[in-house]
């Protein structure tokens, strides 16, 4: 990382930071708040903002038991009675009722006179598989966050560090798994890029660690003249072969320690490098440089720290998870185009996504 430098802006900010925290810390706040409707309505959101991070982990496991159950799946094929959803969640008719309302807090589900059906967020859930499968992957993730300063100091074996495996150890089942997590998760991020760049002007599309290809299959439906390469590991490659992927070029190895391939006009990473430490990035960026011809271009997809709208995505949910995989840092944009520019690239742009909370894209030229 290059070193921040303390700037004017910087000792302002600090300034007006100490001086807001000292009035929202204040008592006479909550007395003002009492007869002043304005500051009634401030503390009102710090109050509701306070809470939200206190049950947070129970808003999750609320979503993760409609998903578990079935329910969620159910309630989009038809309505359902309480004794149904209780019989469909193997609940008695008091704890499905528990369950429901919940959701119901939630927009996950919603009470129509005797009938339950999804809610608003429930509809949009339903409608995003990928959601589902990163909520059931959760189960690791929360186990690792049962001590969060053990995890940060290293005192644990976090599991999301065994399941993310880059030395080709992982095991049939595991790859299989974690296949099938970005199989589901891609279209999301795949939705992001196709919006956000022109694949169309490119020949040859080669996807450093695609996975089964989730991704270069999304691209081929609107790019269908695209010749498209897949490069992972060899077992990740043997499981995108048994699933039939029918028109990719498959490319087995580790694209750390081999060569890549030549020939290919675009290069993309998706959700690859904030999933490893900047000393391999750096070395990554500069062999992917060397590959590229003169007019080539590197295609990043991922979400990026600090995002506007979309903070607590970067180094809130990503920096604890990385910290359980053991690997990788989210970064900013700004960080990528330095990172970029000593690897040799000169011409960085930042595209803008319909949904940057799900995936930023970068384009990068020598």
């Amino acid at each position: 990382m290059r070193p921040i430098h303390w700037t004017v802006l910087d000792k302002a900010r600090l300034g007006w930071a100490l001086r807001r925290n000292r009035w929202i810390s204040d008592p006479k706040l909550r007395g003002l708040a009492r007869w002043f409707p304005p500051a009634r309505l401030i503390a009102r959101r710090y109050a509701r903002s306070l809470f939200d991070l206190t049950a947070g982990f129970v808003y999750s496991q609320i979503a993760s038991a409609l998903i578990e159950s079935g329910l969620l799946a159910r309630l989009v094929e038809r309505p359902l009675s309480l004794r149904e959803a209780a019989g469909q969640a193997q609940l008695t008719e008091h704890a499905a009722e528990t369950l429901l309302k919940a959701g119901a807090s939630l927009h996950l589900v919603e009470q129509c006179g005797d009938q339950w059906t999804l809610g608003s967020q429930g509809a949009a859930l339903a409608a995003s598989p990928g959601v589902s499968e990163m909520i059931r992957h959760h189960r690791l993730f929360y186990r690792d966050l049962a001590d969060p300063l053990a995890l940060l100091r290293g005192e644990t074996e976090p599991e999301l560090a065994r399941l993310w495996r880059y030395d080709g150890s992982a095991d049939a089942s595991a790859v299989a798994a974690y296949s099938a997590l970005m199989a589901a998760s891609q279209p999301m991020i795949a939705e992001q890029a196709i919006a956000a760049y022109p694949f169309a002007r490119h020949r040859r599309l080669l996807d450093l660690g695609g996975g089964t290809g989730a991704f270069l299959e999304a691209v081929g439906e609107v790019a269908p003249s695209l010749e498209l390469g897949l490069f992972d590991r060899p077992a990740v490659i043997r499981h995108a072969r048994e699933t039939g992927r029918a028109g990719l070029v498959f490319h087995p190895g580790s694209f750390f320690d081999d060569a890549l391939p030549s020939g290919y006009d675009l290069i993309s990473l998706v959700r690859i490098l904030h999933d490893h430490d900047d000393a391999p990035v750096s070395r990554l960026l500069a062999k992917i440089h060397a590959a590229l011809p003169p007019k080539g271009t590197l295609l990043i997809a991922e979400p990026l720290a600090e995002t506007p709208g979309a903070e607590p995505v970067g180094h809130g949910y990503f920096g604890l998870y990385l910290s359980a995989m053991r690997s990788g840092r989210p970064r900013t944009f700004r960080e990528y185009k330095l990172m970029l520019a000593d690897a040799g690239f000169r011409h960085v742009r930042k595209h803008a996504t319909p949904l940057p909370l799900v995936s930023s894209v970068i384009s990068a030229q020598p």
